[in-house]
Formats: structure tokens, C-alpha cells, sequence
């Protein structure tokens, strides 16, 4: 019984440093500040655009230009919008637009939560594995037919997401944006081969590709 109590806890503990920990790395260990009121009404003109619902806004302070972040952390209820300051300064309002309505489709679609589930049954297992509580062998099978699974769910939730800030802002706002910030960062957004296949994401490559097609029909 203490086994079994004991990798549920890992397991939970496991969501909820996917879940969380990101909130409170972003809270503790960045440059931080309030938004002023001219910012507040800038975002919240673009939150209102993109349906993006957030329960508190942190400007992140950069030290140079093109730094460029653009992020919801947290669980329901308590989802931060952390947005670097050279967005509000130094970035066309339609490249923010897009940035927001993507992150507005992951909220949307509970991506995070998904990845954070996904990963709490994999490392459960693992510790179900550990405390032989499950036999090796089926448990083996079980974390890689469970990895599969989420890596292939995790792809088509994202391309959902992209979908949902597509019907937002619109499918090519939403792609110009992310090649704005690929540049930003001199960076080429990559397209997927064989060692992608095992990532939650698809490549940035591949979600442009899906919203300028989405854009031409």
C-alpha cells in the first residue's frame, strides 16, 4: 500500500513541476515589473483580439533589443502572461497580435496541462517500475506505448492550437509572427525528419507551413 501511495506521489509531484515550475522559475528568477497603464491598455486590447484570458500580466525587463518572449505559465486560475519589454517598445503591434493569439490557443486548448499529464504517467511508471510494483517487461512496454501516444497527441493538439489563434487573428498574422521572431533570434524555423518524431511540438517549420496552407484555401 505505501508502494503504491508512493508512486502516486511521484507522479503528482511530476505534474505538478510541469504544471508549475515554469510559474515559478518565470516569478523568482526574472527581471520583473508591473505593466503601466499604457502597456495594460495595449495588452488588454490585444487580449481582447486574441480571447486570451489570463489572470495576471508581468513585463519582463531585457537588457538589449530583440528579446523577444511571449508566454503563458501556470495552471487555471492562477495563468501568468509573461511578455519581455521589447515587445511593448520595440515590435510591430501585429507581430504581438499573433504571438498572443498563439499562446491564447494553448491556453485554450490546455496544452500544458496535457504535456504536464503526460508526463506524470510516464515518470509514475517509471517508479511503478522501480518499486516493481509492475512487472519490467509490461511496464517497459507500457512507457513507450505511452510516450508514442503523447508525442503523437501532443503534435496534433499544437496544430489544434495553431488553428484556434488562425480563426483568432488569422492564419498568415499568426505564421508572419513566428518568422518575425525566428529572425529576431536568426534562427531557421526547422521542418520535421525522423529525430522529430519523438518530440510533443512539431517543428516551428512544420506550424508555419500547416498556417500558410490554412491561409491559402
Amino acid at each position: 500500500m505505501l508502494t503504491v501511495a508512493f508512486v502516486a506521489v511521484v507522479g503528482v509531484v511530476a505534474f505538478l513541476a510541469v504544471e508549475i515550475g515554469p510559474l515559478y522559475v518565470n516569478d523568482r528568477f526574472r527581471d520583473l515589473r508591473t505593466p503601466t497603464s499604457t502597456e495594460r491598455a495595449y495588452l488588454d486590447a490585444l487580449r481582447a483580439e486574441t480571447g486570451l484570458d489570463v489572470d495576471r500580466v508581468a513585463v519582463v525587463e531585457t537588457e538589449g533589443d530583440d528579446s523577444v518572449d511571449v508566454a503563458v505559465r501556470g495552471p487555471p486560475r492562477r495563468r501568468v502572461l509573461f511578455v519581455t519589454d521589447y515587445v511593448l517598445d520595440g515590435m510591430d503591434e501585429d507581430v504581438a497580435l499573433g504571438l498572443l493569439a498563439a499562446e491564447a490557443g494553448r491556453v485554450e486548448t490546455y496544452y500544458g496541462e496535457f504535456r504536464a499529464v503526460a508526463v506524470a504517467v510516464v515518470v509514475a511508471l517509471l517508479a511503478g517500475i522501480v518499486t516493481t510494483i509492475i512487472p519490467f517487461d509490461s511496464g517497459f512496454f507500457a512507457v513507450i506505448l505511452v510516450g508514442l501516444a503523447s508525442f503523437w497527441a501532443g503534435r496534433r493538439v499544437q496544430y489544434v492550437a495553431d488553428d484556434r489563434a488562425a480563426d483568432a487573428v488569422g492564419a498568415d498574422r499568426v505564421a508572419d509572427a513566428f518568422e518575425r521572431v525566428a529572425a529576431l533570434r536568426g534562427v531557421e524555423p526547422e521542418t520535421g525528419d525522423w529525430s522529430t518524431w519523438f518530440e510533443v511540438q512539431p517543428p516551428l517549420g512544420d506550424r508555419i507551413a500547416a498556417l500558410r496552407e490554412r491561409g491559402d484555401r
